[in-house]
């Protein structure tokens, strides 16, 4: 059964999910791999980022394996787009992410559940989060990003999420 917590954070999410694909409308493969900054950052990549990275977070929430470690090569990874990856193809990744992460959160009987967090060169010791951190830092990481996604997608050609989202709701400018 789900809470209002829990329905109050995947609603969250799934707005800010809104909000970064705004980013991604009227955009082609080429456009989204173009660099607009001077950060080696693309749309692409931050779209498979964002998608693995929430990947990560649940399956974290949900195998709480207390012997896990932070894989360096699965961080950097995330953030390396391959020639066979496609706009579509990071689209529907991420789509299928996010009903995984919505199911996981609808079976969670307690959003108090203790989670092992994988130790890391900047955390050597192991901490323990509850699932509520957990989902709260998927938001986070989703909205931050975000923002870094607007910035490149309005030096590429001018696209604005906030402008994007007035025209939505029937502003004119």
């Amino acid at each position: 059964m789900t809470t209002s917590q829990q329905s109050d954070i995947l609603e969250l999410l799934a707005d800010q999910r809104r909000t970064f694909l705004i980013t991604f409308r009227g955009l082609d493969d080429a456009g989204a791999r173009a660099r607009s900054t001077a950060s080696e950052l693309t749309l692409l990549a931050l779209l498979k980022h964002v998608a693995g990275t929430e990947r990560n977070w649940v399956q974290t929430m949900l195998e709480r394996d207390e012997n896990a470690e932070f894989d360096m090569a699965t961080a950097t990874e995330s953030w390396t787009v391959g020639e066979d990856e496609t706009l579509a193809s990071l689209l529907a990744d991420y789509e299928a992410v996010a009903r995984v992460t919505e199911e996981a959160v609808a079976g969670l009987a307690d959003l108090d559940l203790q989670v092992p967090m994988p130790t890391a060169p900047w955390a050597p010791e192991r901490e323990w989060w509850s699932a509520r951190k957990v989902l709260l830092h998927i938001l986070r990481e989703t909205a931050h990003h975000s923002g870094h996604a607007d910035i490149i997608r309005e030096c590429l050609d001018g696209a604005n999420t906030t402008m994007t989202m007035g025209v939505d709701a029937g502003m004119e400018f």
